[in-house]
């Protein structure tokens, strides 16, 4: 999912007049690389290097809660919000079943 969020809000029109919509359009770019290297973080690290993964789960966390608390910030309705807190949840369970 983040690999492929991060491409779309790279190359995407449609992410531009999202993070317009936000307010946010300045880090439009950063939030794509971020989930995008996070993405291959959790894949890469998942296989080969632990603190990779761990260190990827815990900073897709952050942005997750980041983009619900802007969801929020801008009156969007929780259906909106509920696949970016899904995977917020999703990220802390794989740090919880990881060992942090």
């Amino acid at each position: 999912m983040f690999i492929a969020y991060g491409l779309l809000c790279l190359l995407t029109n449609h992410m531009q007049e999202e993070f317009d919509r936000y307010g946010l359009s300045k880090f439009r770019f950063l939030t794509g690389l971020l989930e995008l290297l996070g993405g291959l973080g959790l894949l890469l690290g998942h296989y080969y290097y632990l603190p990779l993964f761990l260190f990827s789960a815990l900073g897709l966390a952050i942005l997750m809660l980041l983009g619900v608390l802007v969801r929020f910030k801008v009156k969007d309705p929780f259906y909106l919000s509920l696949p970016a807190f899904i995977l917020l949840v999703l990220n802390l369970y794989f740090l919880y079943i990881k060992g942090i």
